[in-house]
């Protein structure tokens, strides 16, 4: 998470110039997460496919990941009924890679979905995300806008920026107003952990160049996103993307009754790594939130059965076929592990 004000950044105009007219030609919908490397992120995608499933949700998961993704792994994804989309990485420029956080920058590949242009809408997701109601009604809302939660500055990972300088947050903007002589407040920045987006090959080619003229910032492309989407992004609410810290930072925004989908990014709550040792992770309510992942996680009730065929709008796509198309070949330079 990172300030969306970062010196030498390019003007917001530039990055809202090329975007696609919606797709209006296909009313074909789908969830979509990303993979990358040999670690244990494939347990969230599990996770994830399987919580999609105990909502009922009427559509697909679709994992676009990288070519180091071993086989196993996605023998495992494809038997759980997600569509397997292997997507060629992105490298940024030398200086991205320089500044950003090196887990970081292998998320840059995560721009290659604005490729797929045989959905009409998507709903990305992380991997450390899992979804406890049903949120396919998100498909619904107006296109041409880019939907997604915004982020807390209160964290230390924001202590280098004006936000955090003053304890300034856009969660509690009357708590510390933003000072007239520092001039106008940031623009809304959102966690780009889980958002609402129409593919477009258009809207890719155009995200792949402004990254290549980009000032590096800290945390790769989220910041990225932010910039360029800025004047198309609709805040949506927290209870769409509960990123963890929120718990302790704004509890009086959360209401776990009402939460949809919980983002276990926070250091030490990824539940197939959970030890309650770090920070905060000794609190009752992650232990209940880490304890509800592994009720979906080890429900069998929930393994993709054969007969399970996920529609989408006026096609269908019958997942154990689609998951069975071959990858093509990608040259490739092996990556860090990450999601």
């Amino acid at each position: 998470m990172a300030p969306p004000e970062v010196a030498g950044a390019v003007d917001a105009a530039a990055f809202t110039g090329k975007l696609a007219v919606p797709n209006a030609g296909y009313s074909k919908r789908a969830y979509v997460t990303f993979l990358a490397g040999s670690g244990d992120y494939w347990k969230g995608v599990v996770g994830l496919a399987k919580g999609l499933r105990k909502v009922k949700s009427a559509y697909p998961l679709i994992v676009a990941m990288l070519p180091d993704v071993p086989e196993d792994h996605r023998e495992i994804l494809r038997s759980q009924g997600c569509i397997v989309r292997e997507i060629e990485p992105v490298y940024p420029p030398e200086n991205q890679i320089q500044f950003a956080m090196a887990y970081y920058v292998i998320n840059y590949s995560k721009l290659r979905i604005w490729n797929f242009e045989e959905y009409s809408k998507m709903i990305y997701l992380d991997a450390d995300i899992q979804v406890y109601d049903n949120i396919d009604h998100l498909f619904d809302m107006p296109d041409g806008y880019f939907y997604a939660v915004m982020d807390c500055f209160c964290e230390k990972t924001w202590s280098h920026s004006r936000q955090f300088s003053i304890g300034y947050c856009q969660q509690c903007p009357d708590k510390v107003k933003w000072p007239a002589d520092m001039g106008n407040p940031p623009a809304f920045y959102f966690n780009a952990g889980m958002f609402v987006y129409e593919p477009s090959r258009l809207t890719c080619d155009s995200l792949l160049e402004t990254l290549r003229v980009t000032p590096p910032t800290p945390f790769a492309e989220q910041d990225f996103l932010n910039m360029f989407f800025e004047k198309n992004y609709k805040p949506i609410p927290l209870d769409y993307n509960l990123v963890l810290a929120m718990l302790w930072r704004h509890p009086e925004n959360v209401d776990l009754q009402k939460v949809k989908v919980v983002h276990y990014c926070a250091a030490g709550s990824k539940p197939w790594r959970y030890t309650g040792k770090e920070a905060n992770m000794d609190r009752e309510d992650i232990k209940m939130l880490v304890a509800k992942w592994w009720d979906v996680y080890n429900d069998e009730s929930l393994d993709f059965k054969p007969e399970d065929v996920v529609p989408e709008g006026d096609a269908l796509t019958k997942t154990p076929i689609m998951a069975t198309f071959p990858e093509p070949a990608i040259n490739f330079i092996p990556a860090p592990s990450a999601a």
